[in-house]
Formats: structure tokens, C-alpha cells, sequence
């Protein structure tokens, strides 16, 4: 991700880059930081780059924060926008561009902890995809719009949740391999595999889908299918 901080005070950009590339260090995430002097920069280089986090002090020389993100959010609705200030008397003008937090100045590690915590939470974790064949033409499908995929007759037919069958020749094992490491799927037979965030039920000898179409479990995998799902089912439980 793309962290732009725009402050006039070199010493103020420094101090707050470096607790935040400890803290994202902490938490395993990787992050690019950019740092602006004034609005009107920093205008400059959003027209060209695409960042995920802005962080914008208000008062500045020339144009103030509350003026620079009024212009940067008529190009970029996305980005995550937090004052940095030391006053927070703007709040109502904040709420106007969207601004997600204020980062009261003199702010501590702690703050920080918090805010990257929050600022975490609210970036779309990027869906994996696995490209195949299909009559002819690359297609790249998200794992998780995959709802089953069974093989047979050679070929393999990959069930979305779009409604749409989509049929590609190659060996299930080479299709089954990008997805081996995905908790989301599970092998039920040698030729089906399910994605259990789809499924709503296992009554035994069978996945049940949320359509009341189901997927057969091999019998000698109905324990590990009944297994592996309440974990899964758990695990998501605990994510919500």
C-alpha cells in the first residue's frame, strides 16, 4: 500500500513515518511512504499516483489541510484520509471530505498502535485468482467466486457463484495446487473440490449449498469433512 504524509515540518513527517513503519513492520504489512511539504505538491502527485492512506496535517503554510483535501476528493473518494492537527476544531469540515480519523498532535506509539489497527480493518484484503482456459482464452476467476469444481470426461467444470459453469481442459491435480493452501477449500472426493464459504450445511454425505443443491463427501472423508468445516465455520465466526 501507498502512504502519503504531507506536513510542512520535516521533523514532523519523520517522526510519524518511522512509527508507522515500525508498526506495519510489527503486523507483517508491507508499505511505500511518500512525504509532501505543502498541499499543492502533494496535488501534484496524487493526479499520478493512487494512495491508500493519506495522512494530512491542517494547518499548513499556503493551502491549508481542510482546502487540499476538498480538491483531492474530487478526483480520489477512496482513499483513507486522517488529520493530523492539534486542534480539532475543523471536525464538522473533516466530516465533509470523509476524513476517517484526526491524529491529535502530540499523538504517542500507543495512538498509532490504535489508528494502524483501524486503518487495517477497513482495507479490502486483496482476493487471490486462478487463471485457466477457457475456450481458448485466458480467464481469470477470484477463489472466491469458485463454489465447487468436479472432474470428469477430462474436463473440468468450475461452479461460481454467479450462477455460471465455467469448463476448462487440464488435470485436476494442476487445478486443485493453487488452491491447496486456501483454509476455504476442501477436497471431498478425487475429482470435487468445495469452497466452504459457500456451503450452509453438511448433512452427513454431502455438502448443502445455499441454492439446496449439494456436493458429495467421499465416505471415507465424512469425518474429516464434518471436521474441517466446524473449524472453518469457527474461524469465521471469530473473524466477524
Amino acid at each position: 500500500m501507498k502512504i502519503a504524509i504531507v506536513d510542512d515540518f520535516a521533523d514532523e513527517r519523520a517522526l510519524l513515518r518511522r512509527r508507522l513503519k515500525r508498526q506495519f513492520a510489527q503486523r507483517g504489512v508491507q508499505a511505500d511512504f511518500f512525504e509532501y511539504e505543502n498541499g499543492t505538491s502533494f496535488l501534484s502527485a496524487a493526479a499520478k499516483e493512487q494512495f491508500t492512506v493519506l495522512f494530512l496535517d491542517i494547518y499548513m503554510d499556503g493551502k491549508n489541510g481542510i482546502d487540499v483535501a476538498k480538491e483531492f476528493r474530487k478526483t480520489d473518494t477512496t482513499c483513507l484520509l486522517i488529520f493530523t492537527t492539534t486542534s480539532t476544531d475543523h471536525a464538522l469540515e473533516g466530516f465533509q471530505v470523509r476524513a476517517m480519523h484526526y491524529l491529535v498532535k502530540p499523538y504517542t506509539e500507543r495512538d498509532i498502535a490504535a489508528l494502524l489497527d483501524e486503518i487495517l480493518s477497513r482495507i479490502p484484503k486483496q482476493e487471490n485468482y486462478i487463471t485457466v482456459k477457457i475456450s481458448g482464452s485466458d480467464v481469470r476467476i477470484p477463489l472466491g467466486a469458485i463454489v465447487y469444481a468436479e472432474h470428469f470426461s477430462h474436463m473440468i467444470h468450475i461452479h461460481t457463484s454467479a450462477g455460471k459453469t465455467l469448463i476448462t481442459r487440464q488435470s485436476f491435480g494442476s487445478f486443485i495446487e493453487p488452491l491447496k493452501n486456501d483454509p476455504r477449500f476442501f477436497l471431498c472426493s478425487r475429482g470435487v473440490i468445495i469452497n466452504l464459504a459457500h456451503a450452509a450445511d453438511l448433512n452427513g454425505t454431502a455438502f448443502v449449498l445455499a441454492d439446496g443443491n449439494q456436493v458429495s463427501v467421499s465416505r471415507d472423508l465424512s469425518k474429516t469433512a464434518r471436521q474441517t468445516f466446524m473449524e472453518f465455520l469457527f474461524q469465521r465466526g471469530n473473524l466477524l
